[in-house]
């Protein structure tokens, strides 16, 4: 397979401001020439630290359709991109912490986060369905969500459905995420993709402050494009992606054909 272009666009989402936020990812876009595959963090489009369901119905948005899937539908199109975005997610009467994935050819897929972090439980339902993997201009690509990342269970099944890279938008405040995505990245031969974001939220009598440093890993732990803390930073790196179809540990060990499901029993 060619050489892909993939990576990140770390920026501080401003909390309830859509259009702000909409006319970052625009210009983000745009400064990420030549790239086959771009992630954006975790509710990106409305901020983080809403105050409750009802502030949330405000900005949430239908999986397609709303401001967020026509201004990546714009993007993919113009700018021969697939794109990866969190946004809060409305449908019926349940809001879901959601990322959506459009390609150039206005293909759309979408994906709820399933482990829901601190007082997200208080505003969002969990994900109802298991992550998927779906073709995109930079290779096959799953999605997960931030405190998804703990769960090791998330990744591995993005990647026993033949994965190639994991898509992983992220609002992160604890410290561990981006060294364990290392882990995740070799434990699985896979590329991963963590898209953070900078800045801080004061709404809800607490201070959380987020630690950028989004990240491309590669199968073999190599991370080939890393963003500082506290800066807006868009960065992108050239991959093949079939390295990720090499599950080869050594000529003796394959990551998936040496599991021992039989004894895996006690895991569910």
């Amino acid at each position: 397979m060619s050489k892909k272009k993939i990576g990140f666009a770390q920026f501080e989402p401003k909390v309830g401001e859509v259009l702000v936020n909409l006319s970052a990812v625009r210009r983000l876009a745009a400064e990420a020439k030549g790239a086959d595959l771009l992630v954006f963090p975790e509710l990106a489009t409305s901020g983080y630290e809403l105050m409750d369901p009802d502030e949330v119905r405000v900005f949430a948005e239908p999986k397609q359709g709303g401001a967020t899937h026509e201004t990546l539908l714009d993007l993919a199109k113009a700018n021969n991109c697939s794109y990866v975005i969190g946004y809060p997610e409305v449908e019926g009467d349940k809001f879901y912490n959601s990322s959506m994935l459009v390609n150039p050819d206005g293909s759309t897929y979408n994906y709820r986060k399933i482990h829901l972090f601190s007082r997200e439980k208080e505003l969002f339902n969990s994900g109802d369905a298991p992550p998927a993997v779906y073709e995109t201009k930079a290779g096959r690509v799953g999605m997960m969500i931030c405190f998804d990342w703990i769960f090791p269970e998330t990744a591995r099944m993005i990647a026993l459905q033949g994965a190639q890279i994991l898509a992983h938008p992220s609002n992160l405040v604890l410290q561990w995420c981006q060294r364990s995505m290392f882990a995740r990245s070799v434990e699985n031969r896979l590329f991963t993709i963590t898209s953070n974001r900078i800045g801080s939220e004061e709404r809800v009598g607490r201070r959380l402050t987020f630690t950028g440093a989004s990240q491309v890993v590669t199968p073999v732990g190599e991370t080939v494009s890393k963003a500082p803390e506290t800066e807006e930073f868009i960065g992108l790196a050239d991959i093949d992606p079939s390295d990720a179809d090499n599950k080869d540990v050594t000529e003796y060990n394959h990551l998936f054909e040496d599991r021992m499901t039989g004894l895996y029993g006690s895991l569910v």
